[in-house]
């Protein structure tokens, strides 16, 4: 839903920005930790945004070897990066890198790995060590069903351990931890679904959703997000798959918990209760997900259509609309961000 120490080395200008190095790796320090990381299905680089000043934005850049990827996560307790790789099909670690300062253009290698499982690997939901990647490949080998799978893995040390998998009776594309139960969007529907207690289902087998509903205005959802301060949920819309450029948007759902229990299991969440941002002036066509700053009301998007891909920024989203982003960044086929505030 992103900057960085290296190697315990940390490097202030009393004004400004200045840089040092350690092992031939290039540091500079930036001054606020309210950071987006993101991943693109490009070059599978994670490129991080100190996005503090949307008047004032610096990008650095990690670069890994894989050479496209999708769900991110950042640890700063442990200074983790955790991304999901489509190029390996499977879960990449990068420690040492923490709130304090951002590597420019580096090299870095994967030190937190684990087993190559994964088919189409999407997004990434972390609940303490337990790391469950989305996949929308066919489970089944039957095209005309609709499957996906959820990998479980365990985190322990520099190893991610596969646990368990779980196979759903729909597509699936973002996910999201709330609590202990996982929100999960039906791909190639409007669709939101919840998994109770997710991580109670500790064998390889097919479980049904606690609960699913409709989200009216969407035409195919993809991206989920959730402020547990604000109780917000932010859901994007991609629109017709085909049209990258101008169809896509997003809602959002304020006073989530309450919405969401009230609507019965398979009923629809009106329009009417939500807010909804989209028109040619968003660049949105293909929103693939979303991170949500609730102190700031800013929403994050990965664009992955429009432009060939971009990183947008949206304020003053209360009345909705065609609303233009206050942030947009050129990002070739974004695919996922995550906000991180310390």
């Amino acid at each position: 839903m992103k900057t960085i120490k290296t190697l315990a080395i940390l490097c202030v200008a009393a004004i400004g920005i200045s840089s040092c190095s350690n092992n031939d790796n290039e540091v500079t320090a930036l001054l606020s930790t309210n950071l987006l990381f993101t991943s693109n299905n490009s070059d599978g680089n994670v490129n991080i945004y100190n996005v503090n000043n949307l008047n004032a934005v610096t990008k650095s850049t990690l670069k890994t070897s894989s050479t496209a990827a999708d769900g991110i996560y950042y640890n700063g307790d442990e200074d983790l990066v955790v991304q999901s790789s489509r190029s390996t099909f499977g879960l990449e670690g990068y420690t040492g890198i923490t709130a304090s300062t951002a590597i420019i253009s580096t090299n870095i290698t994967a030190n937190v790995t684990g087993s190559l499982d994964m088919a189409s690997p999407r997004e990434l939901a972390v609940n303490e060590n337990f790391y469950v990647v989305a996949d929308n490949a066919d489970a089944d080998g039957n095209a005309d069903t609709k499957d996906g799978k959820l990998f479980i893995y365990t985190k322990n040390g520099d190893q991610f351990t596969l646990r368990n998998t779980i196979t759903t009776n729909f597509k699936l594309w973002g996910i999201i931890f709330i609590g202990n139960d996982l929100y999960a969007i039906a791909d190639t529907t409007n669709e939101l679904a919840v998994f109770s207690n997710f991580l109670n289902n500790t064998s390889t087998t097919t479980v049904n959703a606690t609960k699913q509903i409709a989200i009216e205005g969407i035409v195919r959802t993809h991206g989920l997000t959730y402020d547990a301060a604000t109780d917000t949920m932010i859901l994007t819309d991609i629109g017709d798959a085909a049209n990258g450029q101008d169809d896509g948007g997003f809602q959002v759902i304020e006073n989530f918990t309450s919405k969401f229990s009230g609507t019965t299991n398979g009923s629809t969440l009106e329009i009417t209760e939500q807010t909804r941002v989209s028109g040619t002036n968003t660049l949105m066509g293909n929103p693939v997900d979303v991170a949500y700053d609730g102190e700031t009301k800013t929403v994050f998007i990965a664009e992955a259509g429009n432009g060939g891909g971009r990183i947008l920024a949206f304020n003053n989203i209360n009345s909705g609309g065609n609303l233009t982003p206050v942030y947009n960044s050129d990002l070739a086929a974004a695919s996922a961000v995550f906000l991180y505030k310390n």
